[in-house]
């Protein structure tokens, strides 16, 4: 008796389970690398923003000041970039029109890149989906440049839109819900990859252009940010045919936002306020900032700290800016403690790492705001007025 079973999608599965894996295991390890990276910017954006307190605008050193605070801003978005691919990775959740969005996007990208035709097809009627616009548009640029790229010298782009129902054989082989989606492809007529490098094009840092020419987070970062949203991207490709980039994002019933304008006005106060961080270096600016908007301040260096002090200040204490992950005890378990002594204060989060499920389980749970470093003194303010204003409106418990 001669049995034959063809195991050809079973060795798919296996395949992109073990890739999945790898690349679970990486998203961990470059996650943590910027968390730190992010609390080290800290230090060095906390004392920059003090520095142009004291700085005029003509003044000796004010250039250079800036220059520093730009170059900050450019370690922070690489950091973005890693905690995109990492397990944390969404920031501002909305409503979004996928067709406005690439749309816009697509008509700035193309101004600088004539030599490149574009091609554009939106389906009308498009569903909308719940994401984090500038995310969205990092991935979206990845893939303009990456194309354009690929395309030696004249060529062609196409973005399209269109809904799309995955059901659930399909959505299974992506390892996805079986549902509703709105699908972006990006197809260029490059130079293509042959099945080596295509299936690593996702690996973070790894690249095959010239040294000094990229940085091998482009693709890395995209996949993190699509899988973090719910969604996967793919990729078909051929040596010298060209390829196609598919994002596919779940459907939101949602009514699409509106973008606010934000507000970069420094708002002080008078309010008593308890800093929490296990990194001196951010508990030292930390407090140099707070007291530059008019604040009392107490500092924290870890949770047991933090605690002694709530219990015997928490009636002038109106704020806990909180920090989540600290040695031996960290923010969730200082909360959950702090709750114990008085239930209705109120706490900013803040974090090296993004907007991730730990924060949002403690919002869900009773904090009030999240901000996330390197954050800039405009900013802080922000978040501390928001806070404690809300306080002030809230009914009575």
């Amino acid at each position: 008796i001669i049995i034959l079973s063809d195991v050809n999608e079973q060795k798919k599965l296996e395949e992109k389970l073990q890739q999945a894996r790898k690349m679970e295991a990486i998203g961990t390890l470059a996650g943590g690398v910027a968390h730190d990276f992010n609390n080290l910017l800290m230090g060095i954006q906390g004392n920059i923003s003090l520095m142009l307190l004291d700085t005029k605008e003509d003044g000796p050193h004010s250039e250079e000041i800036k220059s520093i605070e730009r170059c900050v801003e450019s370690a922070a978005n690489l950091t973005k970039q890693l905690l995109g691919f990492a397990r944390g990775g969404k920031y501002v959740i909305k409503a979004t029109s996928l067709n406005d969005l690439t749309e816009k996007l697509t008509r700035m990208f193309q101004r600088t890149h004539k030599n490149i035709a574009f091609h554009e097809s939106y389906q009308p009627g498009l569903w909308s989906v719940e994401v984090d616009q500038g995310q969205i548009e990092q991935v979206m640029l990845n893939l303009y440049l990456n194309a354009c790229q690929a395309i030696p010298e004249k060529g062609d782009l196409t973005v399209k839109t269109e809904n799309v129902v995955l059901e659930n054989n399909v959505a299974k082989s992506y390892d996805l819900e079986p549902g509703k989606y709105v699908k972006i492809s990006v197809t260029d007529t490059g130079d293509g990859m042959d099945d080596q490098v295509r299936q690593r094009i996702f690996e973070p840092f790894f690249t095959t252009k010239e040294v000094g020419k990229g940085t091998g987070m482009g693709l890395a970062s995209a996949f993190g940010i699509i899988r973090n949203h719910n969604g996967i991207i793919d990729c078909h490709s051929e040596k010298g045919k060209g390829s196609t980039f598919s994002i596919y994002l779940p459907v939101s019933f949602s009514p699409v936002s509106e973008d606010n304008e934000e507000n970069i006005v420094l708002l002080k106060g008078s309010e008593t306020i308890l800093l929490v961080d296990d990194e001196s270096i951010i508990l030292e600016v930390g407090r140099r900032l707070l007291k530059e908007l008019g604040y009392r301040v107490f500092i924290a260096r870890n949770g047991k700290s933090a605690l002694k002090i709530f219990s015997t200040c928490h009636d002038d204490i109106d704020l806990v800016l909180l920090d989540i992950v600290m040695p031996g005890m960290d923010g969730k378990e200082v909360f959950a403690r702090m709750k114990q002594i008085k239930s209705d204060f109120h706490v900013l989060l803040a974090s090296g790492y993004s907007l991730d499920w730990q924060a949002r389980e403690m919002i869900e749970d009773g904090c009030h705001d999240f901000i996330q470093k390197p954050f800039k003194l405009h900013e802080l303010s922000g978040q501390v007025r928001k806070v404690l204003e809300a306080s002030y409106h809230s009914p009575p418990a």
